[in-house]
C-alpha cells in the first residue's frame, strides 16, 4: 500500500489551507500532484509585472514540489490557466515566453507535456495565472524523444 503525504507551503499555503481547508500537494508513493499556485508572495499579494506574477507562480510551484520532496526536474505535466478578457481567441505571445522560458530555466532541457488554458476568472480577483503539475520524483532521469 502507498504512503499519502500531504504537504502545505508556509506562508501562503498555510493562509490558504486555514481559510479554504486545502493543501498545497499530496504524494502518493513517486507521484506528486499539486493544487494550482499562483504568482503571490506569503501575504497574497500578486506583481503588478505579468511576467513577474508568473515568475512567482514557477516558484510557488518549486515551493509546492518541495513539501512532499520533489522538484521541477520531477515535473512530468503542466496545466497553466491564464486570465483572458473575454472574446480574446488567444493567450498573448509575451505570457508563451516567459512561460518557455522558465520551462528552460527550471527543466535542465527536459520537456514536460503542457496544457495551456485561457479562463475568465482564478481564485483570487487580481490573480491572472495559475500553475498546477504532477511530477513522478526520480523521473528527473528520463529521456525526450524527438
Amino acid at each position: 500500500m502507498s504512503t499519502v503525504t500531504f504537504g502545505i507551503v508556509p506562508g501562503y499555503g498555510e493562509k490558504l489551507h486555514e481559510a479554504l481547508g486545502y493543501s498545497s500537494a499530496v504524494r502518493v508513493g513517486d507521484r506528486v500532484e499539486i493544487s494550482g499556485q499562483g504568482g503571490v508572495d506569503d501575504d497574497l499579494n500578486i506583481p503588478d509585472s505579468m511576467e513577474d506574477e508568473i515568475v512567482q507562480a514557477f516558484n510557488n510551484v518549486e515551493r509546492a514540489l518541495n513539501t512532499v520532496g520533489a522538484t521541477w526536474k520531477d515535473v512530468i505535466h503542466v496545466n497553466s490557466y491564464h486570465k483572458v478578457t473575454p472574446g480574446e481567441d488567444v493567450i498573448s505571445e509575451d505570457i508563451n515566453r516567459t512561460m518557455a522560458e522558465q520551462f528552460r530555466h527550471r527543466l535542465d532541457g527536459r520537456a514536460p507535456i503542457w496544457t495551456e488554458t485561457g479562463v475568465t476568472v482564478l481564485g483570487l480577483a487580481a490573480m491572472r495565472v495559475e500553475i498546477r503539475v504532477t511530477a513522478i520524483v526520480g523521473s528527473r532521469n528520463s529521456t525526450t524523444t524527438p
